[in-house]
This record gives structure tokens, sequence and C-alpha cells, in this order.
């Protein structure tokens, strides 16, 4: 079970804009995360590149979490609300709750729940 200076401390860490960061201190080696109800994506070699991908398409990525992380036992939910900006200026924003399982004070599993739609607006 995550303590809450844990939780606090790997959302600072995404506030800050260290999102690989938190990826490399936070997720064990064999950690899976899921979009939405797709197929996992597994390895936090595989996640630090996925997050390297989508940092590189982008000029500016926010994260703003909203409201307190809740916790229970190994379970952790975030609502969070994203803001991408790409090259040409045009900033696209997704609310989404994160669904995290933890294993003491790393995560091992992430699910991302969010519409898609948000993404086209």
């Amino acid at each position: 079970m995550p303590s809450r200076e844990v939780v606090e401390a790997f959302a600072k860490r995404l506030e800050d804009g260290d999102f690989v960061g938190a990826i490399l201190d936070y997720y064990t080696p064999d950690a899976a995360t899921y979009e939405n109800l797709a197929e996992p994506m597994v390895g936090r070699d595989n996640l630090v590149a996925k997050e390297r991908a989508v940092l590189a398409r982008s000029k500016e990525v926010k994260a703003v979490r909203i409201g307190p992380s809740l916790i229970d036992g190994d379970i952790v939910a975030t609502r969070w609300k994203f803001s991408f900006t790409n090259a040409e200026g045009v900033t696209r924003t997704l609310e989404e709750i994160a669904w995290q399982t933890w294993q003491g004070d790393r995560l091992i599993e992430e699910r991302f729940f969010y519409d898609p739609k948000q993404l086209g607006r």
C-alpha cells in the first residue's frame, strides 16, 4: 500500500512535468498501463519510450490534478486534466481518471479512463 506521501510526491512529479522521471522512479519494471479498454502497454522501458514519443510530438504538456487522490489499500484513483500543445500551437485538453494498483511504493498497473472525443476538439 502506498503512503499518502508517496502518492503526493508522484503527483507532484507529473504536475512539475517530469513525466519520464515519474515512470522511472515509481513504476515497477513489469508495470502495465491501459488506455481505456485497449490492450496494455507492458514494461517500464516501453512506457518510458511511449512517454518520450508523446513529449517529442508536443511543444508543451501540462498536468493538473483535480481534487485529491483517493487511496484505498493498494488502489489509488486520481482525476487529471492534461493539456497537450503541438508545434503549431494548438492545444488539446484531456480530462481523465487514472486508476492505479500499487505494490508498496511502486505502481504495477495503471488504467486511464477518458472520452477520446476530447482530443478531437
